[in-house]
């Protein structure tokens, strides 16, 4: 789908607060209100507005530890991506899953509460998965940024 200018205004001041008044969002990007609630749904009808939901603090409800993970399976091969796929799916402490190029096939975004979290789940779901060759830890010290909206 082709976006003009409004449209793009429109995602934009959605991706900063959703929360926004139909009214208000009309007066921002410089439409009547029924012309701009018009646009927003057929944003959303077209799935260029995939969800809308509420960012949450995670260390506010107990997930104190963000952990990036690199993960090579032993070779390459659709059914083992797919299942580990399905797998990375079914398990809560995953946030993002990529499937990637390079040294390893995956990296996973995990947040966890603490340690021994991190290690059931690496019991759980590495340790005993043997189409997975290896994987490799790395915890973040902090968050420096933190964005999901995508730049337009």
């Amino acid at each position: 789908m082709n976006l003009d200018r409004i449209d793009r205004s429109i995602l934009n001041i959605l991706q900063r607060d959703d929360r926004i008044s139909n009214q208000n969002l009309a007066e921002k990007v410089g439409l009547s209100p029924p012309a701009c609630l018009r646009r927003v749904r057929r944003l959303r009808d077209e799935g260029i507005i995939m969800a809308e939901v509420a960012l949450i603090d995670p260390r506010l409800v107990g997930r104190y530890i963000n952990v990036i993970v690199e993960v090579e399976m032993v070779r390459d091969q659709l059914d083992i991506y797919e299942a580990f796929k399905r797998k990375m799916n079914s398990a809560p402490e995953v946030t993002q899953c990529y499937q990637v190029t390079g040294e390893v096939d995956f990296m996973l975004i995990l947040m966890v509460e603490d340690m021994e979290s991190y290690e059931t789940f690496t019991r759980k779901y590495l340790s005993t998965d043997a189409n997975l060759s290896k994987f490799r830890t790395l915890i973040s010290l902090r968050r420096d940024k933190f964005s999901t909206a995508i730049p337009l």
